[in-house]
């Protein structure tokens, strides 16, 4: 077993989400090669933890790793999503749910489905390699118009029209069919960027293959339901944390914790409140928290990382 992944705001994610009683039951919703779970199992030896994840090869990691700790581990496969809306009745409610929004470096490194623009691996870039439409697939169906729109919206790339136009003309020659590799796709970036941009502090790749990877898993359409699927099932005094690592993630984790902390959600130009709304939630990090210095220096990944954290008020009715 070789991990490759190190967990970011591994002690920030203990001090908001670590057992405050005993026997308590955590769901670790996209739980990966199971860092921030054997930290916590290893820590408290009187919480079990559920762990879901969607990728069959990552979770087998997982099993290995955490298997020192027996039958306060149980495991399954799924979209994290999924595995609220038909909770196991097997289950009880947890006291905690843990979501990591990141990708991990063993995608990145072991899977060989072209996460990074280096990669000389077919391109496809589905967590869940049984379903959906690889990322070259997307390429071939898009149009140049919606092509530029995923690349503008999901992460921002200012070249997206460029970028979007040499994806079109190149497939239109036959350059860009289902053999098309990572390391293929980030060599016709770099190609249809201006050279400032090639040289730039980040890979002229990053924000298109983040892009695409989003649309691919559909990532920010996910998230909506599973903070609020995971937020129904969670026991009432029991808490939710969310590490993002982008701005559009971040603005929906912030937006949700923001709307069920509020006593009131009618729009701000009614004279007189008439949803009959309650607060559900109590803040624990209003602002998010992120990475100190050590740790950014020490773990790269973890400088765009946020945390937030809230608690299930206890008369709350999800």
């Amino acid at each position: 077993m070789e991990i490759v992944h190190t967990p970011v705001l591994l002690e920030e994610t203990i001090q908001y989400l670590g057992p405050r009683g005993m026997d308590e039951l955590m769901i670790d919703a996209t739980m990966g090669e199971g860092g921030h779970s054997h930290a916590l199992l290893s820590r408290f030896p009187d919480l079990s933890i559920a762990g879901v994840d969607i990728d069959p090869s990552i979770q087998a990691v997982a099993r290995e790793r955490l298997a020192e700790f027996g039958s306060r581990v149980q495991f399954y496969t799924g979209w994290a999503q999924d595995f609220f809306a038909a909770y196991p009745a097997e289950l009880r409610r947890p006291n905690t749910v843990f979501i990591d929004l990141g990708i991990s470096l063993f995608h990145y490194k072991k899977s060989g489905r072209g996460f990074g623009f280096s990669a000389d691996e077919p391109l496809d870039m589905r967590l869940d390699p049984a379903c959906g439409v690889s990322a070259s697939e997307l390429l071939m169906r898009m149009s140049e118009t919606d092509i530029a729109d995923i690349l503008y919206k999901n992460a921002g790339e200012r070249y997206s029209r460029r970028i979007a136009r040499m994806v079109v003309q190149e497939r239109q020659r036959g350059a860009i069919g289902p053999g098309m590799t990572a390391a293929a796709l980030s060599e016709l970036i770099q190609r249809a960027v201006p050279a400032s941009y090639r040289h730039g502090p980040i890979h002229p790749a990053t924000r298109s293959f983040m892009a695409l990877r989003i649309e691919v898993n559909r990532e920010l359409t996910r998230l909506p339901g599973l903070l609020e699927s995971a937020f129904d099932i969670l026991e009432p005094e029991g808490r939710l944390g969310v590490i993002s690592f982008h701005g559009l993630e971040d603005r929906i984790v912030k937006d949700f914790f923001r709307t069920k902390s509020r006593n009131c959600t009618c729009p701000p130009q009614a004279p007189k409140c008439t949803c009959g709304g309650r607060r559900k939630v109590n803040l624990l990090t209003r602002k998010g928290v992120t990475a100190g210095d050590t740790e950014v220096k020490t773990n790269p990944p973890s400088r765009s990382a946020r945390l937030r954290a809230a608690e299930k008020i206890k008369e709350c009715d999800a």
